[in-house]
């Protein structure tokens, strides 16, 4: 099993503190963004644009759960946005991509 250089406990705070997130959507969303993660440390990006090609892929698949949170009656709003947002930001922080662009990290996002 690879250990990331990344805390997984930094990850999607707001959410899981919030009830009106389904936890087990949250574990999801949170398992997308590790995987980009692996991605990462795998690819081991040298541009942003190839951050951003990982972290779109992630975002595509975010965009994809949009669907069981109002099954699950929760939608991916405000708090939501900016908690993922976050997430992707603290990434690509560990990962020395300080000047990163928070709405190219999203880019694809549909939320």
């Amino acid at each position: 099993m690879m250990v990331l250089k990344i805390d997984e406990s930094k990850l999607l705070t707001d959410m899981y503190s919030d009830e009106y997130f389904p936890n087990h959507l949250v574990d999801k969303l949170k398992s997308i963004l590790l995987t980009a993660c692996k991605e990462i440390e795998s690819q081991k990006p040298k541009k942003l644009e190839e951050l951003y090609t990982i972290t779109c892929q992630a975002t595509e698949l975010i965009n994809d759960l949009q669907g069981e949170f109002e099954e699950s009656d929760s939608e991916i709003e405000t708090v939501a946005r900016d908690d993922i947002v976050s997430s992707f930001e603290y990434i690509a922080t560990m990962y020395g991509f300080t000047n990163a662009d928070l709405e190219e990290l999203v880019a694809t996002r549909d939320w």
